[in-house]
């Protein structure tokens, strides 16, 4: 080294020239050293992450220390070093319902997924840190959700957002298990379904006869469309010459947005459907029915092609289909029952009605 060079470096200040000696940390290696500058725990175990920084922890003694950084680097080397160790479960959920579940899920999931989240987990467990979140704590919250009136199938609802969220938690290294493996489910207590019998389906098709829920309410019967699928059917999807119609879409009311129209439930919920002629008669009336009730809506009348439609040709909207389906059951002196258990009374009506299996 020349005299130019030693002046050089007895002028640079001593941390720089640690700096400078000391070079860029490597990735997955780690070291024990002691600080005595602290009262309490001394010994650090210190390991280099991917970014360059360093993540340490303090022992009493120099033995755990060892212990502490094999183990550290072990995990690392399997991928399974927690990183984010500060982020909360708010901070995981947001961004792995927005940036990444949202992206393959239905518009209608996704809107049920963003109002269990924002209903029931953030108020509760948003605050809390991942690294913090344990069986018991899942448990408790599910306990006073129940307490406080909300169903087993609501809080399996609650349960599959927060297991799917932790999941991805797992997959990408920021918790080590998914605490709602574990966690203790309230007892789900299944609805009984009330198809009706032949004899009460027909005192309602009766009943229904020249009724505006007519034509739905026949086609729920006869064809086991769900409710969904009737609302979004169109004239275009049937054809009467060949007696079929296609399902090829679905509507549902989503919160703050109003009847939202998408794919079927899945795959196999696209197929065609073969009508029978009495079937097509009540359809053939309704079409007539329907085309009065567009002249005398005049210019207020929108044409969307819907087959069940409301007096200004746009989606019925469900709440006011079950109230006129609840008056039309009183006044065939049948049970209360969701509009949905048409489509298991199809299958028995059908087979009463001579239809092959």
């Amino acid at each position: 080294m020349t005299e130019k060079d030693e002046q050089f470096q007895e002028g640079k200040k001593p941390a720089e020239r640690k700096k400078r000696r000391r070079g860029r940390r490597a990735y997955g290696t780690g070291s024990v050293f002691q600080r005595t500058d602290r009262k309490s725990k001394q010994w650090v175990a210190q390991v280099v992450l991917e970014n360059g920084k360093t993540r340490q922890r303090y022992f009493w003694t120099q033995a755990e220390a060892a212990d502490a950084l094999n183990e550290t680097l072990y995990e690392q080397k399997r991928g399974m070093l927690v990183t984010e160790k500060d982020q909360t479960v708010k901070q995981l959920i947001e961004h792995w319902l927005e940036n990444v579940h949202k992206q393959t899920i239905r518009l209608s999931s996704y809107a049920e997924y963003r109002s269990v989240t924002n209903a029931h987990i953030l108020p509760e467990l948003g605050h809390i840190k991942l690294q913090q979140l344990t069986i018991q704590r899942v448990e408790r919250f599910y306990m006073r959700r129940q307490e406080n009136g909300l169903s087993a199938n609501r809080i399996r609802a609650i349960h599959k957002v927060l297991h799917q969220a932790l999941a991805y938690a797992v997959r990408t290294n920021l918790v080590m298990r998914n605490v709602c493996d574990a966690v203790k489910l309230p007892r789900l207590t299944r609805r009984e379904r009330q198809p009706l019998s032949v004899e009460q389906a027909q005192r309602l098709l009766d009943v229904a006869k020249g009724h505006q829920l007519e034509a739905v309410v026949t086609a729920a019967l006869l064809t086991g469309m769900r409710e969904g699928e009737l609302l979004a059917l169109r004239w275009s999807d049937i054809n009467f010459e060949q007696q079929y119609l296609q399902v090829r879409r679905t509507v549902r009311r989503i919160s703050g947005q109003g009847i939202k129209e998408g794919e079927p439930k899945s795959e196999s919920s696209r197929r065609k459907i073969v009508l029978s002629l009495f079937l097509l008669d009540v359809l053939k009336q309704h079409r007539i029915r329907q085309l009065e009730a567009k002249l005398k809506a005049g210019p207020g009348w929108e044409e969307h092609d819907l087959v069940f439609c409301n007096n200004r040709g746009k989606f019925m909207d469900n709440p006011d289909l079950l109230k006129r389906f609840d008056r039309l059951l009183k006044a065939a002196d049948l049970p209360h029952m969701h509009f949905h258990d048409l489509r298991h009374s199809a299958a028995t009506f059908l087979l009463a009605m001579g239809v092959h299996a």
